[in-house]
């Protein structure tokens, strides 16, 4: 199996497993408990905080929850007033500011993927409670200037949320957002934790009833092992930032060779490496899943699989239906070699060359 859905799930490191099995095997305590085995599980957690802070902005303080789709709805749902955000953002920004009920404007984009500056500063203004907008893409990795829609929040005393998830460790943070949410498993951590960075000063109510137990208020009890796998998948990023860039760099180059006659979604620079988001028209692409079916790559993002509906994505970009239905997205990363990219590239290829000679 060649694994291409980086996006989706960064297969887990091999530190992070390391970290994670004494606590799965002998670490039973809670690690809100006052005894000894408790507080040894409380310190394999802070342990694992500071090492998740090491890659977010200094000072304010970091929120464990179950992934980042609950740090992103606690962060909405949490204050109030009239809501910005983009059209691109992921499912759990835009149906958790539908649901909120407030006042919300979804700013556009341009056919790259990138936000209508003139329409954010129009929409940003005080009186707005909440502007929403993600870092790195995850259907087709366009980075968003995130600073300077953080500087407009922050001009008009509105708090700044960031969806990092796809960018945590990889490109800048916005050095003005007041919340940062990440998650474990997109930075080959575990599956079930991320975390909600907080500003100093913000304040957000509970979005789980409970006894209160993590920072900022969140209820629950924390898994040692997950935000351990968390800490190291966290601290191995920032110990291989410049290899993993460049790793990406090169298989960004082989993947853009081993697919002539494709069409790249998004914009072709200002955008994160290893999310190659392209189409080619006519183009089946269950057919081409069923085809290669030992090649993991996606459709789109994996929260909508199964929905039936194309990308909200490509379809805010501009492309039709029939276009967003042609796409396909390609992830790859630290633990891809170029020679199984290329390899699986060209078989994908072939494959939809095939599916246009029989059509």
């Amino acid at each position: 199996m060649t694994y291409l859905d980086y996006q989706a799930s960064a297969p887990l490191a091999r530190q992070a497993l390391e970290a994670m099995l004494p606590w799965l095997r002998d670490g039973h305590a809670n690690p809100h408990s006052p005894h000894r085995e408790g507080r040894r599980a409380r310190a394999a957690v802070e342990v694992a905080r500071e090492d998740v802070a090491a890659l977010l902005p200094a000072g304010g303080q970091i929120a464990f929850t179950s992934g980042a789709t609950e740090a992103l709805n606690w962060a909405i749902k949490g204050l109030d007033g009239p809501i910005v955000t983009v059209a691109t953002e992921h499912a759990a920004v835009l149906d958790a500011v539908r649901g909120s009920g407030r006042p919300a404007t979804i700013l556009p984009v341009d056919a790259a993927g990138l936000v209508d500056l003139d329409a954010a500063e129009r929409a940003i203004r005080p009186g707005v409670g909440l502007v929403a907008v993600m870092l790195v893409n995850n259907e087709v990795g366009v980075i968003q200037p995130v600073d300077r829609l953080a500087a407009m929040a922050r001009a008009a005393g509105a708090p700044f949320l960031c969806d990092a998830v796809q960018g945590y460790g990889r490109v800048p943070l916005p050095t003005e957002a007041d919340l940062i949410a990440v998650s474990a498993h997109k930075v080959h951590g575990p599956k079930g934790v991320g975390a909600l960075w907080l500003r100093d000063g913000v304040r957000l109510r509970s979005l789980i009833d409970g006894g209160g137990q993590e920072a900022a208020g969140r209820s629950g009890t924390l898994s040692p092992a997950l935000c351990a796998g968390f800490g190291a998948a966290a601290r191995l990023m920032l110990e291989r930032a410049d290899a993993d860039v460049a790793h990406v760099e090169a298989l960004w180059d082989v993947a853009r060779d081993r697919l002539p006659g494709w069409t790249i979604n998004g914009a072709p620079d200002r955008r994160y490496r290893g999310n190659l988001n392209v189409r080619r028209d006519g183009l089946d692409v269950a057919r081409l899943m069923n085809v290669e079916r030992d090649i993991a790559f996606s459709a789109g993002s994996a929260c909508a699989s199964g929905s039936g509906r194309s990308s909200h994505v490509l379809r805010a970009m501009g492309l039709s239906d029939a276009q967003a239905r042609s796409s396909i997205r390609l992830g790859f990363g630290r633990y891809t070699s170029a020679d199984e990219l290329g390899d699986a590239l060209e078989r994908l290829d072939a494959a939809a060359n095939a599916q246009r000679a029989f059509a």
